[in-house]
């Protein structure tokens, strides 16, 4: 059996914005397009899920009217070559509820929960897709040994579209920004 009779073609060849808008929610559903190539996502585990729930609804309300927290959607950080990432947790203006694609000027917060297999992605290239896209705020939560989760956060530098480190949490996440949240994860 060949590659090609395994893998389809759109896995194979760049895809533009225009092919991945035709497709169906449940086509997108775990993927990602990195510079016109469809990235497939492994499934994530229930505490990875959870801590995503737990946390976007904790921020979902304390960011007031202005703004919600959802998860697992795309956010399109550029057209071509078409790059789409869909972060853990979005916080986003309310107002774009109905919009789509999500676009970074409409971000406010990313979160990514690091899992096996995402390490350096979510350490290293979302970070800098992330900066260079000018989402304001970047938080990662690591899932440590203990079980207690550690988030890190990190504040967009916009001279240099980079990111500086935060705050650091174990298990209670009490951040004063992007505004004032408090959550706990070790509980998760």
């Amino acid at each position: 059996m060949t590659a090609g009779a395994v893998v389809p073609a759109w896995m194979r060849s760049q895809i533009g914005a225009e092919q991945y808008d035709s497709w169906s929610g449940e086509q997108c559903a775990g993927l990602e397009v990195v510079d016109g190539m469809v990235v497939v996502r492994p499934s994530a585990s229930k505490r990875h899920n959870r801590l995503a729930r737990v946390l976007a609804n904790a921020l979902d309300t304390a960011a007031g009217p202005g703004w919600n927290a959802d998860t697992d959607f795309d956010v399109r950080l550029q057209d071509v070559p078409l790059t789409n990432r869909r972060p853990d947790v979005i916080v986003y203006e309310a107002k774009t509820i109905d919009l789509a694609p999500t676009r970074p000027e409409h971000v406010l917060l990313v979160v990514e929960i690091v899992s096996p297999g995402s390490e350096t992605t979510d350490r290293i290239v979302k970070v800098d897709q992330y900066a260079k896209a000018g989402i304001p705020f970047y938080w990662r939560v690591e899932q440590a040994a203990t079980g207690v989760p550690i988030v890190h956060t990190h504040v967009l530098d916009p001279a240099v579209r980079a990111y500086r480190d935060g705050e650091l949490f174990t298990g209670v996440v009490k951040a004063a920004v992007p505004f004032a949240v408090e959550v706990d994860l070790g509980a998760v």
